[in-house]
């Protein structure tokens, strides 16, 4: 797969609905955690492969090319298309053509989402669109999008009534097709961006890849603080329970009750050395013994109280539970190895799941941590594996207590952004 070299990233708004933030400042520059928010979308980007950038600036450029230069100081290749601040995006686009790669990613820069840019980029070389964006299911849509994964509708108005999906402003652009569109409108090259979606649109040549997870934005104020919240490191452990907390009940069997629970000394003393260091931790676990009639959900759910209590007074806090009840055969988004329960913590604690780990004892635990984006450890031995999964887990150890080193290293210097690739 070609995957695209160069972001083209417009960068030249007024960003009005952040103002007074934005009085001096332009949209992509303002301060997320120490850092500006175009700083973030670019690490990301950078750590998915991608290190030549072309920023279309307008409103305050000099601010944006003052602090990134010529991106050397990270390793990067940056040039600038500056246009006055009235273009509009179909416009700045335009001016910058010859500065455009054939293949390139292309985003607007208010809107943060971790997904595998790999799968945009296989679903982009799979249908072969003028267009692949990133997607999420919104009551307040402007596309639709269509059983074979392309987009049947574009409505900026948001007015028609089968729209579904909201676009994000994470794309892969063909450059040839993309500027042929500009041929159909009369008013072309001052035109927004959006209308040659729509064009592109109408002639199915944008397909959409679903993002599973929410995405944060920039766009306003509230969300700003919400983005900030989310982008902030966080020390929370993901952990599977049995066979990585407790003993692992027999093949087919199911823990049913408090006393039937034997905690490994291991994770004990492992878990308290991560609480000493800052962590707490949230378990997610398939109890497919409540579909079968074997246990109750209210069983598992005092027993994973219980638990909580035990290491509470350990001092480790267990901060959230997530089960699966469903049977293996129900095909659910949320038995592992699916990665629906991850998906519900990160939406919960504002968790980025591509800095996170999880920890289990089975083969589709790591599994089920690649789907979500995550990082995992093993515990086990290495022959429990297969070809396909021995390669995913960060390091394969036999206890909670053996990786705590990997664990505090990895939390301590993942830094940057980083969306898996």
């Amino acid at each position: 797969m070609i995957k695209p070299e160069q972001a083209v990233i417009l960068c030249g708004g007024l960003g009005t609905r952040l103002r007074p933030l934005t009085d001096n400042l332009p949209k992509p520059m303002v301060d997320v955690n120490g850092q500006p928010f175009l700083l973030h979308l670019m690490e990301q980007l950078s750590d998915a492969g991608t290190n030549k950038f072309l920023l279309l600036t307008g409103y305050l450029a000099e601010k944006i090319s003052t602090f990134f230069g010529d991106g050397s100081q990270w390793g990067w290749e940056i040039t600038y298309h500056v246009g006055p601040v009235e273009w509009d995006t179909g416009r700045r686009l335009w001016e910058a053509r010859e500065l455009i790669n054939e293949r390139f990613m292309f985003l607007y820069s208010d809107n943060y989402a971790t997904f595998r840019f790999s799968e945009l980029l296989e679903l982009h070389i799979k249908n072969r669109p003028a267009l692949s964006l990133l997607l999420k299911s919104k009551p307040s849509a402007n596309v639709a999008l269509g059983n074979d994964g392309f987009l049947e509708n574009y409505d900026k108005t948001r007015n028609s009534p089968d729209l579904n999906y909201v676009e994000l402003g994470y794309m892969i652009a063909e450059k040839q097709q993309i500027f042929d569109a500009y041929d159909d409108f009369e008013k072309a090259p001052d035109i927004s961006f959006s209308e040659i979606l729509a064009k592109l649109v109408s002639t199915r040549q944008v397909a959409g890849l679903i993002l599973p997870v929410p995405y944060y934005s920039v766009s306003d104020p509230e969300r700003l603080e919400l983005l900030r919240t989310y982008l902030r490191p966080k020390k929370i452990l993901l952990l599977d329970r049995d066979g990585t907390i407790n003993t692992k009940a027999p093949r087919g069997e199911y823990i049913t009750r408090w006393s039937d629970m034997e905690i490994l000394p291991e994770a004990v003393s492992g878990l308290q050395k991560l609480a000493d260091a800052g962590f707490t931790f949230a378990v997610i676990s398939n109890q497919a013994g409540i579909a079968r009639g074997i246990l109750s959900a209210e069983i598992v759910s005092e027993i994973n109280s219980r638990l909580s209590e035990f290491f509470h007074d350990k001092g480790v806090e267990m901060i959230d539970f997530y089960v699966c009840p469903h049977h293996w055969d129900e095909g659910c988004m949320c038995r592992k190895p699916k990665p629906g329960m991850f998906h519900t913590c990160s939406e919960d604690h504002l968790l980025r799941l591509d800095q996170t780990i999880y920890v289990g004892d089975d083969p589709r635990d790591c599994e089920a941590a690649r789907q979500a984006g995550c990082q995992s450890i093993f515990v086990g031995n290495t022959d429990e594996l297969d070809d396909v999964t021995r390669d995913l887990p960060l390091t394969i150890c036999s206890s909670i207590d053996s990786a705590t080193n990997v664990i505090i290293d990895y939390y301590e210097n993942r830094g940057r952004d980083g969306t898996l690739l």
